[in-house]
C-alpha cells in the first residue's frame, strides 16, 4: 500500500524499506501491542515465551474487553498453511488452560481464574510483511477465528499495520474442512452475529435495538460493532464505548465514562471490579422507543471520551 507525503500541494512517495530481523517485528510488536490491537501483553521475546508440547508462541496476549486470549504468530515464510497452524495454536490453548491461566497470574501478578475466561473468543493474529493470495483466500469464512496483519516499514519510521480484510464471507469453516482440530476448536471457539442476539428479544425490543444501532452508526462511520457471546459491543478501534445486552422484554445499554450528565438518573454506576479497565462503566434499560433520545445523550458522551477514536 503505498503511502504519500504531501510536499508544497505535492505527493511525494515515502519509501518502504524492510525489517532486519522478524525479531525486530515481533518486539516492536510487543512493545505497543495496546496501541496496535487494544491487548495486554503477557509474554513473548522481550521476556520469555511460553512452550507447551513442542510448540512455542511467539506472542502471548489478552484482551481485557472480551476476557480471552489472543496468540500473535510473526511469519516470514510464506509456506505455512495459516488454518492448520491457527487451528493448532487454538487447540493448543483450549487443551491446556490452565498452564494459560498460570501463565498469566504468574506474569500479571494476577488471581485470574478459569471460569473469568471466555474461551469462546479465543484467536490467532498472525502478522507478516505480506501474505499470498492463497492465505489471503484461506480466511474467507464467517467464523474463522483467525486474523491476518500486513506490516510495512516505510522511511522516516513510518510503519503500516493493515488488517486482511475478504468479501462478507457465508460458509462456514467446519462445512468445507474436515480436520478433527478445526472440528474439536469450533465446538469451543465461536462466533457470534447480530442475529443471534436478536433471537432473545421479542419483535418490539428488536425493532427498538434496530433503530438504537442506527443511532449510533450515526455518531461516526467508523464505529464497527463486535457481538460476542454476552453482549454487542462498539467502538471506533479497538475499546467498547459502548455495549447492548438483550434480554426478551429489553435492552440492557452499558455506556463507558468516569462521568456522565445524566439528569433523569437513569443510569447506574457499574461495581469497579466488572468495569472494563480503569474507566467507570455505567448502564440503564432501554425498553421503548421513546427513550432512544435520551438514551444517545449519553451514549455520545462515551464516545466523545473514547481513548482510541
Amino acid at each position: 500500500m503505498p503511502i504519500f507525503q504531501i510536499q508544497n500541494k505535492k505527493l511525494k512517495r515515502v519509501k518502504e524499506k524492510k525489517f532486519d530481523l522478524e525479531k525486530d517485528l515481533q518486539l516492536l510488536t510487543e512493545e505497543n501491542l495496546e496501541e496496535i490491537f487494544g491487548l495486554e501483553f503477557i509474554s513473548g521475546k522481550k521476556n520469555k515465551q511460553l512452550s507447551l508440547h513442542n510448540l512455542q508462541l511467539d506472542t502471548l496476549a489478552f484482551d481485557e474487553e472480551s476476557k480471552s486470549f489472543v496468540v500473535i504468530e510473526y511469519k516470514r515464510d510464506q509456506s505455512f498453511s495459516v488454518v492448520d497452524q491457527g487451528y493448532s495454536y487454538l487447540a493448543l490453548m483450549l487443551n491446556n488452560k490452565a498452564e494459560f491461566i498460570l501463565e498469566y497470574n504468574e506474569r500479571m501478578n494476577s488471581n485470574l481464574k478459569r471460569d473469568n475466561v471466555d474461551w469462546s473468543q479465543s484467536k490467532v493474529i498472525f502478522i507478516a510483511p505480506s501474505f499470498t493470495t492463497h492465505q489471503r483466500g484461506a480466511i474467507a469464512f464467517r467464523d474463522l477465528p483467525i486474523e491476518l496483519w500486513e506490516v510495512s516499514l516505510y522511511e522516516d519510521n513510518i510503519v503500516l499495520y493493515n488488517q486482511i480484510k475478504t468479501t462478507e464471507a457465508a460458509e462456514s469453516i467446519k462445512k468445507v474442512s474436515k480436520s478433527t482440530t478445526v472440528e474439536k476448536v469450533s465446538e469451543e471457539v465461536k462466533t457470534f452475529t447480530t442475529e443471534d442476539h436478536l433471537a432473545r428479544s421479542n419483535p418490539d425490543i428488536q425493532e427498538v435495538f434496530k433503530k438504537l444501532e442506527h443511532e449510533i452508526f450515526e455518531l461516526d462511520s467508523r464505529i464497527q460493532s463486535k457481538p460476542v457471546q454476552t453482549y454487542i459491543g462498539y467502538k471506533v478501534r479497538y475499546h467498547n464505548f459502548c455495549s447492548v445486552i438483550f434480554y426478551k422484554d429489553r435492552l440492557k445499554v452499558y455506556v463507558r465514562g468516569n462521568i456522565i450528565d445524566d439528569p433523569k438518573k437513569l443510569f447506574t454506576q457499574v461495581p469497579e471490579s466488572y468495569a472494563w479497565g480503569k474507566t467507570k462503566l455505567w448502564y440503564a434499560e432501554l425498553r421503548s422507543e421513546d427513550q432512544i433520545n435520551y438514551f444517545m445523550s449519553i451514549i455520545k458522551q462515551g464516545y466523545d471520551v473514547a481513548p482510541d477514536k
